[in-house]
């Protein structure tokens, strides 16, 4: 029996110049107690939908203009606001994607989930606490009593999106609806709320429908799953045989794009790959990368950090003292071979940016060298520094944070030129800009256009242009295709990687996703705490992991594959 049905959905938004329709005619069921995983790329209708039945779509500019929304019988589409508050919360419930924005930071986690449960089920302050302590429990939030009365900023990442599952959970709803709830932690994080969420699911017999742009995630999760690409619904069956059997291009784009940790092409596929095919593509036949060389005649040493430290002071006391010292990065010590890749994986907060920005001397180093080309760039003035940083640059995580909203792309990616005096006139160097557009796959007439004008990709790409404009040879990725679908990410990858054959860059190569640091990486690094625990070439760090952090790091990475097909391998 379906819990909720979705006939003929169309949600459209106005603008100035045009209508959007963001979901066009959907159709879609979630039987009860069951999975259904959502899946498609930024754009494709996801997350509208899940709004659409929360009632949640901002009118104007956004409305329902065609069909209904079946939730045990009754058509959300005609239900009051009065209704809709009802249900919000209490039958139907949401986790969002980002919980640090979903939080108030100014009420403890505690009160948040008092709040739900005083609202819905009529519970008077002590009831509600009891109660959310069990929850807090229930979730595995470690010392429930305590945490309760913590604030936002006084938890990780993974223990804020175990909030936003126990306020979800409070009122045990129906139908719980999770958008993208895993996409910004890490891996080993990621996995935990999964196996929470897929435990919790069964314990209370919910429907629940999974939002990702990651099929790999919802492998192990989900029992079917539909696939959305540009507002359609274009493809809908079981996992198992979705996986097995995938029919439109753009799920076998999706399924494709991702690297694996298994073995990777010399080139990744993208969704337009298999858009664009005329017939089909033969995976299974694509040329896979070979291990580079890595002794000294084929790549010598262009940087090498020994003994390298960052400590940050811890204050305490009235008088602001500082009475310890957080050893941010500890006693690191790495060779970067000339033209290949050094990857640096691992857990959020373990040093990986911290290091990144210390060798550039964004951050000043406790202690050790960092040596380039053989020249210590840690006993260089802040003059020799500047010059430094032409041959040393870095692509931000964050595209959107990372570009000046007030200034066009010309001048943003000309910025550097004209700080470090380099070229004659500014139409001199526009013509520089336009030609890195043009090589990073943009077009060159875009540089009288703003960042919001364009896509999280196409923004990263802005970011690589800019980066190359001083013709550096180091560059340091920082998690720099974290943010971006699957298959943006492959073609970001597919570039950086024909930068690196094309100008004979370096990288350090920043990330805690280990299946992307694999296909782009020659050597990797292991962070822990601060300090290197694994470094070796990537496919002996991957095929033969010596420390037991790095074996559970891998052992927590999305397969891709649901657990029917792997019982049958």
């Amino acid at each position: 029996m379906n819990l909720l049905e979705i006939k003929n959905l169309t949600v459209e938004f106005k603008t100035e110049d045009e209508t959007v329709k963001a979901v066009k005619s959907l159709n879609l069921t979630i039987p009860k107690g069951k999975t259904v995983g959502l899946v498609g790329e930024s754009g494709s209708g996801k997350s509208v939908t899940s709004l659409a039945l929360m009632g949640l779509i901002p009118n104007p500019p956004g409305r329902i203009t065609e069909g209904e929304i079946l939730f045990n019988g009754e058509d959300l589409t005609k239900a009051s606001p009065a209704r809709m508050r009802q249900l919000r919360g209490n039958k139907i419930a949401m986790i969002f994607q980002e919980p640090m924005t979903s939080l108030n930071p100014v009420f403890t986690t505690g009160n948040q989930v008092d709040e739900v449960l005083m609202l819905h089920q009529g519970m008077n302050a002590k009831e509600a606490r009891k109660r959310t302590i069990e929850l807090y429990n229930e979730v595995g939030i470690p010392d429930p009593e305590s945490s309760v009365d913590k604030y936002p900023h006084q938890m990780s990442g993974g223990q804020k999106q175990r909030v936003m599952i126990a306020m979800a959970m409070a009122c045990e709803p129906d139908l719980l609806i999770c958008d993208e709830p895993t996409t910004a932690l890490d891996v080993t994080i990621q996995k935990q709320v999964l196996e929470l969420m897929f435990d919790l699911q069964r314990k209370h017999g919910m429907s629940m429908l999974f939002i990702t742009h990651d099929l790999a995630v919802i492998a192990d999760i989900a029992d079917e799953v539909a696939v959305m690409f540009r507002g359609d619904l274009v493809e809908q069956n079981t996992t198992k045989a979705l996986f097995e059997n995938p029919k439109h291009p753009y799920t076998k784009g999706l399924l494709a794009c991702r690297p694996s940790l298994d073995e990777n092409p010399v080139r990744l596929l993208t969704v337009e790959d298999f858009l664009n095919a005329k017939e089909d593509i033969d995976v299974s036949s694509l040329e896979m990368k070979k291990p580079r060389p890595l002794d000294q005649s084929n790549a010598p040493v262009l940087l090498e950090i020994n003994n390298f430290s960052k400590h940050f002071p811890i204050k305490g006391g009235i008088f602001g003292r500082t009475v310890d010292q957080f050893k941010a990065v500890d006693n690191v010590s790495l060779k970067v071979r000339k033209g290949r890749t050094l990857g640096l994986v691992g857990e959020s907060g373990c040093g990986k940016t911290t290091l990144g920005r210390t060798i550039l001397r964004l951050l000043e180093p406790t202690t050790g060298s960092v040596n380039y080309s053989g020249k210590d760039i840690t006993a260089l003035d802040k003059k020799e520094m500047r010059a430094m940083r032409e041959k040393m640059q870095i692509i931000f995580q964050d595209p959107y944070s990372s570009l000046n909203p007030r200034m066009t792309i010309g001048d943003i990616i000309t910025e550097p030129m004209v700080i470090h005096g380099i070229g004659g006139s500014k139409q001199e160097r526009y013509e520089v800009a336009a030609n890195l557009l043009e090589k990073v796959g943009l077009k060159g007439d875009h540089l009288n256009r703003y960042p919001h004008e364009f896509s999280g990709g196409q923004r990263q790409r802005i970011c690589i242009a800019r980066a190359l404009s001083l013709k550096p040879d180091f560059i340091i990725c920082d998690e720099s295709v974290s943010a971006l679908d699957v298959s943006v990410q492959a073609q970001v990858l597919n570039l950086l990687q024909d930068l690196q054959d094309e100008l004979g860059l370096t990288y350090i190569f920043i990330s805690h996703d280990l299946s992307v640091v694999k296909y782009i990486s020659d050597e990797i690094g292991v962070m822990n705490k601060g300090r290197i625990v694994e470094y070796g070439p990537a496919h002996e760090v991957y095929n033969n992991p010596k420390d037991e952090y790095t074996k559970k790091l891998l052992s927590a990475i999305p397969r891709g594959v649901p657990k029917e097909l792997l019982a049958e391998r």
